[in-house]
């Protein structure tokens, strides 16, 4: 049951903050938390909520910023 929870809850988050951010800096934290949610949901499945959710923060952080740069036409 707990594990359905934390699922649900991380979905809502990600969903919730999947609009955010028009700068760099909040582009890059949106998917610095997004990816925190995410890794911690799938880092709890496996027994560790903690390091999936450094891992998916990490991940997260380098793909909002990408995106960022993409959006500003940076990067194709």
């Amino acid at each position: 049951m707990k594990k359905k929870l934390a699922m649900l809850a991380s979905v809502s988050l990600v969903l919730c903050l999947s609009g955010c951010g028009t700068t760099t800096g909040s582009r890059t934290g949106s998917g610095a938390l997004m990816g925190a949610a995410g890794g911690a949901a799938i880092g709890s499945l496996s027994g560790s909520a903690g390091t999936g959710a450094l891992i998916g923060a990490g991940a997260g952080a380098v793909g909002g910023y990408l995106y960022d740069q993409h959006e500003k036409g940076h990067i194709d």
